[in-house]
């Protein structure tokens, strides 16, 4: 899919080279379909149809890209002629030999007029794809029936359901194109290859004939395999299953029959709830990389950067660092903790090397660029510091003086404290307008959210230079204002007391995480707890303890599982039970014996909670701390509370995030929902004062999410 921008006076131009007809649309940035680029294109080859002059036809993309897809804004607009799919069909029929070069990107829409025309050719630096899968939706323009008669319905199954995009040689061997071309012009190589075409008098070569699906048994084996596979990985998505119905229909029905079938398909797809909470995270990725800040001010240079603590999540910093092509210098307190630390960032890339996904002299040479110190003067030089050491105050305060000692003026000096107050880090250093907190996710060189926690004091261009720094480590940032816990950890707090006050008045940890995982989570909270630690929510909770509301309810189980040492996955026991240092969990009857003891001190009966009702509990405590920690300008906009869960914490993207599936599910539904539970628990189901409102204007978290 692609955003285009204001459509162009004339998006697609035509000019005569010869006898060939060469089609240059220019719809900038992508060349994206809108109407304007449909029309003309129709309009070219319906001009080319009727011209002797003319005995073949070229279409190329002006600028960096052949087609990028379809305008994204025309989805739910009241549809203009001629649809895409009219417009494929028109250039199929074409008479006359029809050519598409290709560079750059080709598309959703824009591969399949490439599917369309009779031959097609890429060049180097090439991207070709059927990605609407991500959108919640499927190729509405053939895609799904002439891809299959070209590279089978194996290859075109893989490309649709996972969305990729292939370069031109993959193409090539694939059978996407016909050929490659020598050079990366397009246009020069596209005009050749028609004109040799013409030469040869070659006839037209409609990919609805394609003699890829030969083999019936293997096609439908192929689909039958891709259901099974995408039923396990996909967990309830739409739009998966409908790809593969078309592919079916391409195997067993004739063409026009499947172009039918897969056009209804599609606009199932388009009707379909996950189609929206999915483009609306696709919008939501792209705004959330606005700030006030980036606006405001132009990032520093990062060339060099420094970790100080070399555990998993300082070795992880270390490596999303390294991978991004960036010199680390990695600080422990003693020769021994640097060893580890350095073991951990070895022992990835050994893991990489062994799997084949990386050669050992590029593993060398990463590795060349890492080096360690027990001294913070080895950090003098370097751009940017990001402390990852225990989460104490009086520790990280320890480090942060070292740092505002040894480093140079315009460091960026960073914490990545999960809830420690930035406020008090950055008053303790002579530099607070250098101070930022970078609160990368475990395990950091793998997950894509970065919170970027922006303190009082702290300059403009330290936070564009957060921005900066995420887009080069290819990580999505969440702008984040100071609070216990920022937008993430805060709401996280939020709703797993919720699902503790589940626990203790009768659901058990496994019910909770099976309705959770229903919904559409990989994992329920309880089998987060076991993988991250049982430990550090013990630590924080014995952290808040001065602080908690004596009128808070407060549920001792977690308490009494850590006292016993059951930790999680690396004890071997927590939540659940793993037997022989297994990874996955069974049950475990103690844990509901001690549940069942706890209860009884409480002077709670157990009663029995549907599946549903779990949900509904679990998300009203969600969207409600969401709806407080945009009121409380924690987060800019709700889109960034939506971003940060489905990026870092697990939220289904097909759902868009909570504070979209609340604004699906309807406002005023979830504030009754809240207000319903309030009669059991009134002080920690208080509705936010912004649902309030918004529910008493008649406006849902879409409408808050204008440019902050």
């Amino acid at each position: 899919m692609a955003i285009a921008a204001a459509s162009l006076v004339n998006p697609v131009r035509t000019q005569h080279h010869g006898r060939v007809l060469v089609v240059t649309v220019d719809n900038p940035p992508v060349n994206a379909l809108g109407v304007d680029v449909r029309r003309g294109l129709a309009a070219a080859i319906d001009a080319a149809q009727a011209d002797r002059a003319v005995d073949a036809v070229l279409i190329v993309g002006a600028g960096p890209n052949f087609i990028g897809g379809a305008d994204i804004r025309e989805f739910g607009q009241p549809a203009q002629p001629p649809a895409l799919p009219e417009v494929c069909n028109r250039i199929e029929a074409c008479s006359k030999p029809v050519v598409a070069a290709i560079h750059g990107a080709a598309l959703g829409g824009g591969l399949e007029i490439a599917l369309a025309a009779h031959y097609r050719l890429a060049v180097a630096g090439a991207k070709l794809g059927l990605p609407e899968v991500q959108l919640g939706l499927m190729p509405g323009a053939g895609g799904t029936q002439r891809a299959p008669r070209l590279i089978g319905a194996a290859a075109a199954l893989e490309l649709m359901l996972s969305g990729r995009h292939v370069g031109a040689d993959e193409a090539h061997r694939l059978g996407l194109v016909d050929r490659v071309g020598a050079t990366a012009d397009a246009y020069g190589e596209g005009l050749a290859y028609a004109q040799e075409l013409v030469a040869a008098h070659a006839a037209v070569r409609r990919s609805r004939d394609g003699a890829a699906l030969v083999d019936r048994d293997a096609s439908r084996a192929a689909v039958q395999a891709a259901r099974v596979e995408t039923s396990k990985k996909t967990r309830g998505l739409f739009s998966p299953l409908k790809i593969a119905d078309a592919v079916e229909a391409a195997i067993d029905q004739p063409f026009d029959d499947g172009l039918r079938l897969e056009r209804s398909l599609f606009l199932q797809c388009i009707d379909s709830p996950q189609r929206a909470g999915l483009v609306h995270a696709f919008f939501a990725e792209r705004e959330v990389l606005k700030s006030p800040e980036t606006r405001a001010a132009k990032p520093r240079a990062i060339a060099s950067a420094g970790i100080v603590g070399g555990g998993r999540m300082g070795a992880g910093i270390a490596e999303a660092m390294l991978d991004a092509g960036l010199p680390v210098t990695m600080i422990e307190r003693d020769d021994t903790s640097l060893a580890r630390g350095r073991a951990h960032v070895e022992k990835v890339y050994d893991a990489l090397v062994a799997k084949g996904r990386l050669s050992e002299a590029a593993r060398a040479a990463t590795l060349a660029r890492f080096s360690g110190s027990t001294s913070y003067d080895a950090l003098s030089q370097v751009d940017l510091v990001v402390e990852a050491v225990f989460e104490d105050m009086a520790v990280k305060k320890a480090v942060f003086a070292e740092l505002d000692r040894v480093c140079k003026p315009g460091a960026v000096l960073a914490t990545n404290t999960s809830y420690l107050d930035i406020e008090a880090i950055a008053a303790s250093v002579s530099r607070p307008g250098d101070v930022i907190g970078l609160h990368f996710f475990s395990p950091a060189n793998v997950m894509k959210l970065l919170e970027i926690v922006v303190p009082s004091q702290v300059s403009a261009e330290v936070v564009a230079t957060g921005f900066a720094l995420a887009k080069k480590l290819r990580k999505t940032p969440v702008r984040a204002g100071v609070c216990d816990g920022f937008i993430g950890n805060r709401i996280l707090a939020t709703y797993r007391m919720a699902a503790d006050h589940l626990l203790e008045d009768g659901a058990s940890p496994y019910q909770i995480d099976q309705a959770v995982r229903e919904f559409g989570f990989a994992m329920g909270p309880f089998q987060v707890s076991d993988l991250a630690g049982g430990d550090i929510g013990w630590a924080t909770r014995q952290r808040r303890a001065a602080s908690r509301d004596p009128r808070a309810r407060y549920v001792h189980i977690a308490d009494r599982l850590c006292e016993r040492g059951w930790f999680g996955q690396k004890t071997g026991r927590g939540w659940y039970l793993y037997p022989e240092g297994s990874r996955q969990g069974v049950e475990d009857p103690e844990v509901l014996a001690i549940i069942d003891i706890e209860r009884a001190k409480a002077g709670i009966t157990p009663r029995s909670f549907s599946n549903d009702e779990i949900v509904r509990r679990y998300l009203a405590a969600m969207i409600n701390e969401g709806a407080n920690v945009v009121h409380e300008r924690i987060a800019l906009r709700p889109l960034d509370v939506d971003v940060t869960f489905v990026y870092g914490y697990g939220f289904p993207r097909h759902r868009g995030g909570p504070m979209k599936y609340a604004d699906m599910v309807g406002l005023p539904e979830i504030l009754a929902a809240i207000r319903s539970f309030a009669h059991e628990d009134p002080l920690f189901w208080t509705p936010s004062p912004l649902l309030v409102q918004l529910v008493e204007r008649g406006a849902n978290f879409e409408s808050l999410n204008q440019q902050p």
